[in-house]
């Protein structure tokens, strides 16, 4: 009978310290993620000659915060990284829309059409602005935050996959065989295997559908040209 109540004790702390954990990591991804809120939030308060004297800091500043909320984001359950994603895709736009302005205000409007080509939109569209350029390198993405820029990359195709043109899907197979190059980089460094579990379901899952979701906007653009 002692050993089953020294049983219980044991595991009753073990749980007790798993649900401490969680919600400790709920916590802090609260935290980044209000940060960055905050933060973009305050840029309103800012003058715009201010802001774009100090655009430099202001970019970096947004990058530090918004790795930070990203880096929290990965260790949440699916339900609570679903929430907390769309708060960070809110206060990515509201930053996208305060660089547009900066940028239409300081840039020659040549290097505005380059910088807002139909490739480079959809690029900031799938990944985050400003994330990938012409080289798509993905430098940035480690093994902490790929799995969640799959993740991202996935809900953003589901979300578009009918409005892209097939100029968009060729475009597209270029990126996510970069971010799979990327991947096997990435695995060396000591990707766990845990995530690299959910990247290969996320592959699973979008391999079939973007195939047949190419093939289908071929088809419509064939269609469209003979009528």
């Amino acid at each position: 009978m002692k050993k089953n109540v020294l049983k219980f004790g044991l595991l009753s702390m073990i749980f007790i310290g798993m649900s401490s954990c969680k919600n400790e990591e709920k916590e802090m991804a609260d935290k980044r993620i209000s940060e960055l809120e905050n933060y973009v939030d305050s840029l309103k308060m800012v003058n715009a000659d201010d802001m774009e004297a100090n655009w430099d800091q202001i970019a970096a500043d947004y990058e530090m915060r918004t790795t930070n909320a990203n880096e929290a984001l990965v260790k949440l359950d699916d339900e609570s990284r679903s929430s907390a994603q769309m708060k960070i895709d809110a206060s990515n736009t509201k930053y996208i829309e305060f660089k547009a302005s900066i940028e239409a205000k300081s840039t020659p409007v040549a290097d505005v059409v380059v910088k807002t080509s139909p490739s480079q939109l959809l690029r900031d569209r799938l990944f985050g602005a400003g994330k990938i350029g012409n080289d798509m390198s993905f430098a940035w993405v480690n093994k902490d935050n790929i799995l969640n820029v799959y993740d991202t990359f996935f809900q953003a195709y589901k979300d578009n996959k009918g409005d892209f043109s097939r100029e968009d899907y060729d475009e597209i197979k270029l990126m996510y065989e970069a971010l799979d190059n990327r991947k096997n980089t990435v695995e060396k460094e000591g990707l766990s295997a845990e995530d690299n579990g959910k990247i290969a379901s996320i592959k699973f899952k979008f391999g079939p559908m973007f195939k047949l979701n190419r093939v289908g906007a071929k088809s419509r653009e064939t269609s469209e040209a003979k009528e």
